[in-house]
């Protein structure tokens, strides 16, 4: 248990029937993540009925909250990828909200899905999805003027092109790695001053003072990891919206 990776080991807390599809065998057993990742959506479904089905003309604090992030996410929405900001609105609330809640409820509880890699990548691959299906079905082969700038002379686009299309494959991987990296490295250094004060509990008075040294330093890194807690859930809504930008303005590009 002293292990500060041990918090991340995927361990099934529901055993469900198996099926092959294609010859690869899908487990449908509940493990802790998926149970961290179904209280969290419950937790927020709760919480936007509660104050939803009790809106009031003067709101109460749970009512204040809710239209804050809803009013939060419509701005950056619109004003990030223009007037069509409002067809992806909701993708990016429920995306903002799953990440956020996940990303909290990490901090409460033993076990944070973003600090698996999987729920990450399966994050950004459904954004990334989405962007190339809006830019192909809205603009057909013209999805492709996103790789070229316009204006450019034609001998600099022979270098300029490729650094586009990498920089394009490239989105998906940065942002599973900026979400996962941050979820799984600010818990670990948790974990790893936790495990100072109790090993340094039982040296005695020297190891007291050690002890409160690391009882401050884990309160300081707490506070700071609710901040990044809400800071990658906003980073990702913000970077989702400006890569729906891009192909929603691509005669902009």
């Amino acid at each position: 248990m002293a292990d500060p990776l041990h918090q991340f080991q995927i361990q099934k807390v529901a055993e469900l029937p198996s099926f092959t599809v294609g010859g690869v065998v899908v487990d449908m057993s509940i493990t802790n993540s998926v149970l961290a990742m179904m209280i969290a959506v419950g937790l927020t479904l709760l919480f936007f009925t509660l104050t939803t089905s009790r809106a009031a003309i003067i709101p109460g604090r749970g009512q204040v909250m809710a239209e804050g992030l809803f009013k939060l996410i419509d701005d950056m929405t619109e004003s990030i990828i223009g007037h069509d900001g409002k067809k992806f609105m909701p993708y990016v609330f429920t995306l903002f909200l799953f990440i956020l809640s996940c990303n909290l409820l990490g901090m409460f509880t033993y076990f944070t899905a973003t600090s698996q890699v999987a729920v990450t990548m399966t994050l950004a691959a459904l954004t990334i999805v989405l962007v190339i299906a809006v830019g192909v079905f809205s603009h057909g082969l013209g999805f492709f003027k996103l790789f070229v700038p316009s204006g450019v002379p034609w001998y600099i686009l022979i270098v300029l092109v490729p650094i586009e299309v990498i920089a394009f494959i490239m989105r998906p991987v940065t942002l599973t790695l900026r979400l996962f990296g941050n979820m799984l490295g600010g818990h670990i250094v948790m974990k790893v001053f936790a495990g100072f004060i109790v090993t340094t509990a039982a040296m005695g008075i020297g190891g007291w003072a050690i002890g409160l040294v690391s009882l401050s330093t884990i309160v300081a890194l707490t506070t700071l990891e609710f901040l990044v807690a809400y800071l990658q859930a906003f980073v990702f809504a913000v970077l989702t919206c400006v890569y729906l930008g891009d192909v929603v303005n691509i005669g902009h590009h």
